[in-house]
């Protein structure tokens, strides 16, 4: 398909109504101090209204540096207790393939939002460590 020329807002008649639809009744827009005018003023007002509590809600998840902060404490937080409650684990003896499983779980979940290419590096040790202690527990298990 071939575009040879494109109109612009003149050529589609101005508000004079000079050239009307085949319909035979042409669109009319009201003289701009007639009583009506303050209807349609008034409704676009509650759509911007709409529009801003849109982006008041998405700035409120967004969050700013403090709240990204307390996000990655919290996650750091819950990846120590778990490493915490391996170690006990290794003092007394007694891991077990759920401990690697949790450990590694909760790794894989804790990775969201991790913008430091360092610490990207110490989860996957962690995980892969993890990975190498429970397919070294199964092979025991399966030995004895």
């Amino acid at each position: 398909m071939k575009v040879g020329r494109t109109s612009g807002p003149a050529a589609g008649g101005g508000p004079s109504g000079t050239r009307a639809p085949a319909g035979g009744s042409s669109f009319n827009l009201p003289a701009a101090n007639a009583a009506g005018s303050a209807g349609p003023t008034a409704r676009a007002g509650g759509v911007t209204g709409v529009a801003s509590l849109d982006a008041l809600l998405a700035l409120q998840e967004m969050g700013g540096p403090l709240e990204r902060r307390r996000k990655a404490v919290g996650r750091a937080g819950r990846i120590l207790d778990v490493l915490d409650e391996l170690k006990m684990a290794v003092i007394d003896g007694e891991v077990s393939s759920s401990h690697l499983d949790h450990l590694m779980r909760v790794v894989r979940d804790q990775r969201e939002n991790t913008e430091d290419a360092g610490l990207e590096g110490v989860l996957d040790e962690i995980e892969m460590r993890a990975a190498v202690e429970l397919a070294k527990l199964q092979r025991a298990n399966v030995a004895a």
